[in-house]
């Protein structure tokens, strides 16, 4: 691989994993064969793991077609991509207008440009879009956003040649390989609610309960089989339920991304791996070995 000791996500995402990122990192094998991520969202884990040519090869994934695009269009076009960013400006203007477009009328270099911009100069970098599709994050009001990061996405492009990159459900991106014990698996899913109005409603498709006990079913088969892997969720009532009997340790995260100030404070995450936990309720101690 070139160079890509500097590859760092180029968009920011709700439920991005900064803080978590050490602990993730500690618990991910030295050398994976193929590393898989259903939910890509930031890539904050991808990137770190690609910085320390931590796996030979990759498999992204989302069900958000634009996100897919995005990512597509800075492995490939990233020079395109950088001049078109180059050109745009802060403006409540230009915001709206780019806002308006209807992106399956672009083509690909422009809708991940128009992602970008969105995700830079919309307020709290949101992405969200309401119940016909449409992007609906209001403008932002930052005084010098960095709408063009030429060397980030220089690095970021470095990092995902050769990476295999699949708009669909996490079930359909997992099924891309035969997996092994030699593999990784990195499950970060939108996460269960922990009250009645926490649920974050931008993810494309939604992701319901069901989703959840299918995604904690999935995460069973891969214990049974012997493939090693990570999933973070909430820390409540919930979760501790869909993974009992497994690996797992509570954390506290900040969100920084919430509509709501008051909201973004330190909360508790789980970290679940996919096999057996020697203790009967599956817990694990913050920095002890699990």
């Amino acid at each position: 691989m070139s160079d890509i000791a500097a590859a760092r996500p180029f968009l920011k995402w709700a439920g991005g994993k900064r803080q978590l990122l050490p602990r993730i990192l500690a618990l991910v094998p030295p050398r994976v064969r193929t590393y898989v991520e259903p939910f890509l969202g930031g890539g904050a884990v991808f990137f770190a793991l690609a910085s320390q040519r931590r796996f030979e090869r990759a498999v992204l994934g989302d069900v958000n077609g634009e996100l897919i695009n995005c990512y597509e269009t800075v492995r490939d076009d990233v020079e395109d991509l950088i001049a078109r960013l180059a050109r745009l400006r802060n403006t409540p203007t230009a915001y709206y207008a780019i806002r308006r477009q209807q992106p399956e009328r672009l083509e690909p270099a422009a809708r991940a440009a128009r992602v970008i911009y969105l995700n830079r100069c919309g307020f709290n970098g949101l992405y969200r879009v309401n119940s016909d599709g449409l992007f609906n994050v209001p403008f932002g009001r930052y005084a010098r956003p960095k709408i063009c990061d030429p060397e980030r996405l220089r690095a970021a492009s470095r990092a995902l040649a050769g990476v295999e990159l699949v708009r669909g459900d996490f079930k359909a991106v997992i099924g891309r390989r035969r997996l092994g014990p030699d593999d990784f698996v990195y499950l970060d899913p939108p996460y269960v609610p922990i009250s009645k109005t926490a649920s974050f409603t931008g993810y494309a498709g939604g992701f319901s309960m069901d989703d959840q006990e299918r995604l904690a079913r999935l995460l069973r088969r891969l214990a049974a089989t012997g493939v090693p892997g990570l999933l973070s969720n909430s820390d409540c009532a919930d979760t501790r339920r869909l993974y009992a009997g497994l690996v797992f340790e509570s954390l506290p995260a900040r969100r920084a991304i919430n509509s709501v100030a008051s909201r973004r404070g330190p909360v508790a995450e789980l970290l679940v791996q996919p096999r057996p936990s020697a203790v009967p309720n599956g817990r694990a101690c913050y920095g002890a070995a699990p």
